[in-house]
């Protein structure tokens, strides 16, 4: 009997992943290719746009390979990385220039003009969103501005824009669809959040021109249907796209008001369900577009962190001070403290709540008994730390306390970091069984637009728990400790 299933395709930061489910949520096959980013000046970073299409192909074809028995992909959905810019030309297809990825902050000099011509607030109120690099309209400026005669050709309508969700839509359709979904579109800072469209005053104000934009659909939509890619057959319905963390936020089944997820991967970021109910910040937070189920589109308080699992990575390849890093657990769990040592990973910038570009990444507290088992550890708990940041803002802004921290990504697999989480928020941290939640949210996105799942209750059934992380620490303690990291934080600010 053939298997009908749901292809999801996650493109990552640092890798491109293609992951097939079945009817009872259970990942049959994964295939994944690592993806190179460059870091041509500090702070710069890009990626080649050929080449996240190319892992993203390749995997496609090892996935289809690995499935056993005969099969049908009924359905397709895209999660990717936000923010990250590409440039390609309406008639060929081609890629102009490099992918301008969401870590890059070439655009700080930018950003600093538009607050002081037209202010944060002008932004704020329209995008939910606040005037930083991470965001892509200040990237498509940053082309405009060094390489004038793209402006001219966007103008033409010779070329187009996308984040990398449109970029391999594009590609898997043959260039017959160039759309993205609202979750994308909120990232863009040229979206009116309220009316879910291309806002006219802010694109006026930028002069980008419209034409080369794509269209905006509900992430739960039909986006077109497959060309003939390799051993992908022509025709299969493309019926879920979402941003990574939005995403990650659906297959954690976060699905009512009050619920909150955070992915630890790169970077973290920290996503509170607002369902229809539209809340502006007011201390640093951003509010994006979320996607509820079929035809429930709503809102999020978006925390992110620019620095997560990626200072784990540092920790590896720069300072060797790890050998891999499934050890820092290990070697976190053998120090009985800290003993007063703080890392703040700045290392490009600082995100919410503080949106300090110029911060830099520092060490406090070194002594002459510092090993680097304490660096590793102080690592690990600036992650932490970095997490409660948010969510303090957010339980403030929404007056609802913290009940539950729905985790998953790479660096939610270690069970210090999850502990000292719990720990530091006194809260519960809830760990599921299948931690790939980005690929498995589009995935059920995907399969809700054709109905191979009936509604979200059922959704919500697939969701199984691996392992929950109680607070231990008792408060004394970790008012101890978060006093000592928030005078770490004040010290590596520059903007604030």
């Amino acid at each position: 009997m053939k298997k009908i299933l749901i292809l999801a395709i996650d493109q990552g930061t640092s890798s491109s992943r293609v992951l097939v489910f079945d009817h009872s949520g259970f990942c049959r096959a994964i295939a994944s290719r690592p993806l190179r980013q460059h870091y041509p000046k500090p702070g710069w970073v890009e990626q080649n746009p050929e080449e996240i299409w190319q892992t993203v192909f390749i995997s496609i074809q090892e996935v289809l390979e690995k499935i056993k028995g005969p099969y049908s992909i009924a359905a397709i959905g895209i999660t990717n990385q936000r923010e990250t810019t590409l440039f390609w030309e309406t008639k060929t297809g081609k890629a102009l220039g490099p992918a301008i990825v969401w870590q890059c902050r070439r655009s700080a000099a930018i950003c600093e003009e538009l607050r002081k011509s037209f202010g944060d607030d002008f932004f704020h109120q329209k995008t939910g969103l606040v005037v930083d690099p991470y965001f892509s309209a200040t990237k498509i400026l940053w082309r405009f501005r060094h390489e004038p005669h793209l402006k001219r050709r966007a103008q033409n309508g010779e070329i187009l824009f996308g984040t990398v969700d449109s970029w391999i839509l594009w590609k898997l359709t043959g260039g017959k669809t160039h759309s993205t979904d609202l979750t994308n579109a909120s990232r863009t800072l040229l979206l009116n959040l309220r009316k879910g469209q291309w806002d006219d005053e802010i694109l006026t104000a930028l002069k980008i021109p419209h034409q080369m934009l794509p269209c905006i659909q509900d992430s739960i939509d039909h986006f077109g249907v497959t060309a003939q890619i390799g051993k992908l057959p022509s025709g299969i319905p493309m019926m879920g796209i979402a941003g990574d963390q939005q995403a990650a936020l659906f297959g954690q089944a976060c699905f009512e008001p009050g619920m909150i997820k955070n992915t630890y991967g790169t970077g973290c970021f920290i996503l509170w369900s607002l369902g229809k109910k539209f809340v502006l910040s007011k201390k640093g937070l951003i509010t994006t577009a979320a996607c509820f189920g079929k035809n429930r589109m709503g809102y999020a308080l978006e925390g992110s962190v620019f620095i997560g699992g990626a200072v784990i990575q540092w920790l590896r390849d720069e300072l060797k001070a790890l050998k891999d890093s499934k050890d820092s657990s290990r070697l976190a769990q053998s120090l009985r403290s800290n003993e007063g040592v703080y890392l703040v990973p700045a290392f490009t910038g600082l995100g919410s709540p503080y949106w300090d570009p110029h911060a830099r990444g520092a060490i406090f507290g070194l002594t002459r008994s510092t090993s680097q088992t304490h660096i590793v550890r102080a690592a690990l708990e600036g992650i932490a730390y970095q997490v409660k940041d948010v969510l303090e803002v957010m339980s403030k802004e929404v007056h609802i306390p913290i009940k539950e921290l729905r985790v998953d990504g790479g660096a939610s697999k270690n069970n210090f970091l999850m502990q000292f989480q719990a720990d530091i928020l006194r809260a519960g941290v809830s760990r599921p069984r299948e931690i790939e939640t980005t690929g498995q949210g589009v995935a059920w996105m995907a399969g809700l637009g054709i109905g191979f799942w009936e509604n979200e209750q059922e959704l919500c059934s697939l969701r199984k728990k691996d392992r929950s992380f109680l607070p231990k620490m008792k408060n004394v303690e970790i008012k101890k400790l978060y006093q000592g990291w928030c005078m770490a934080v004040q010290k590596v600010l520059v903007s604030n």
